[in-house]
């Protein structure tokens, strides 16, 4: 059987208690824009807003029957933790923006903040939607700004998603799960210090910052953060109709390559393994070592 090869995050779905009233969010706060219909992602009693911003896609779900709401203010260390970040070529034109816009919670302590060279040197700001889920928005030095970015002619602040962050208990071994998926390793890096501090809300955090990219190179990407140190990571409960449950839609070549990865992770699908769609592709579901929702899809 050929070995797994993921070619793209395909996109990310957060589940919503009301994804009508979260899209208009979106698309006033943020810029995004309505996308066409989703594939038919296999689980009975779903329903989906499409929506795109730039290049890449993000889909609200409902789920019937509904979950939990989003737990709270999840920190950044916990299993639960999964931020989107939007890429911005103005920070003070797309917060100004956000800030016209009810609803949104601050995570970060004081605006928006500059990170040292050595954690990338770049902007950033995280918070909250109008339902818990996490945000970030995240501006590059203009002479570090890499090329899927750099768009001098764009209407609007907001370009597009860069990656999905997940907090994880154990860098090697999230490494191990995606590279088997067809992932690779493309940048880290240690951030730390009241900068740092100041962006997660945590106090004297050390983060390992992990970015796992597919073959295109193209964004978005997935990023692993690990906070190191004795801190609370209880074990993640989500189920996978609960508002917290987002999940990475990760693109596969075929059906052979689905398989594959279904038969390496047995012990980690949530479906049986792989279904088929009406559409004529096929899905399966699958939770990584730390809880985290993968969606495998044949388009």
């Amino acid at each position: 059987m050929p070995s797994p090869r993921a070619l793209r995050l395909a996109g990310i779905v957060l589940v919503s208690g009301n994804p009508d009233a979260l899209a208009g969010f979106y698309r006033g706060a943020l810029g995004f824009t309505d996308a066409e219909a989703p594939p038919d992602p296999g689980v009975a009693g779903t329903r989906a807003v499409p929506l795109r911003l730039g290049g890449q896609r993000l889909d609200l779900v409902a789920m019937t029957p509904p979950g939990r709401p989003y737990p709270g203010d999840v920190l950044g260390f916990s299993p639960l933790f999964q931020h989107c970040a939007i890429i911005v070529s103005d920070m003070a034109a797309a917060q100004a923006r956000l800030s016209a816009h009810p609803g949104w919670r601050q995570i970060s302590t004081d605006g928006p903040v500059r990170l040292p060279a050595s954690s990338g040197g770049v902007t950033a700001f995280k918070f909250r939607d109008p339902e818990g889920h996490p945000l970030e928005f995240l501006a590059f030095p203009p002479a570090a700004t890499p090329e899927a970015w750099r768009r001098p002619d764009a209407s609007d602040p907001c370009l597009g998603l860069d990656h999905s962050a997940i907090s994880v208990a154990d860098t090697a071994r999230s490494v191990a799960f995606y590279e088997s998926l067809g992932l690779s390793v493309a940048s880290s890096s240690l951030n730390t210090g009241a900068e740092q501090a100041r962006l997660d809300a945590v106090a004297d955090p050390t983060v390992e910052v992990t970015g796992l990219g597919f073959p295109d190179g193209r964004p978005p990407h997935v990023e692993l953060l690990c906070y190191r140190g004795d801190l609370p990571r209880p074990a993640s409960d989500l189920a996978v109709n609960d508002v917290a449950a987002t999940r990475l839609v990760i693109a596969m070549p075929d059906e052979k390559a689905l398989a594959a990865a279904c038969a390496a992770h047995a012990g980690r699908l949530v479906s049986g393994g792989v279904g088929p769609r009406s559409d004529g592709g096929a899905d399966a579901l699958l939770r990584d070592p730390d809880g985290h929702l993968v969606w495998l899809t044949v388009e």
